[in-house]
């Protein structure tokens, strides 16, 4: 079961760059905003974080859920400015902050709950 974690903070990460991908105008025409692209970053941020806990060091799960609790936060500054009529207002950007929410949080409460949060246990 461990290796969900690993897939979840993959699935995550890939979520992320399609995203920053589709603010930047290169995945679908329509939904381009440039501030958006900060998705590359929190991309960036859960990579290290999936790195750090396939290091297995003791502060990996630190850094992870650390990662996790950033790309949260990003994610809800999106959807606050999504809610006040900043950027693209389609089904698809509330959808798809409402999928990313429910991941971070899914992978907050995993790391929270499992001490030993490495995959390769």
């Amino acid at each position: 079961m461990r290796p969900a974690i690993a897939i979840l903070f993959l699935v995550e990460t890939c979520l992320y760059a399609v995203a920053s991908l589709t603010h930047a105008g290169l995945v679908l025409e329509g939904h381009e905003h440039r501030q958006a692209m900060i998705a590359a970053v929190i991309s960036a941020v859960l990579l290290l974080g999936l790195i750090s806990l396939g290091l297995d060091r003791p502060w990996s799960r630190t850094a992870a859920i650390s990662a996790q609790s950033f790309a949260l936060l990003g994610t809800l500054v999106g959807a606050f400015t999504i809610a006040v009529g900043v950027g693209p207002q389609t089904r698809l950007d509330y959808i798809t902050h409402a999928v990313m929410i429910l991941l971070l949080v899914t992978g907050l409460v995993w790391l929270a709950r499992n001490r030993n949060a490495s995959p390769q246990r």
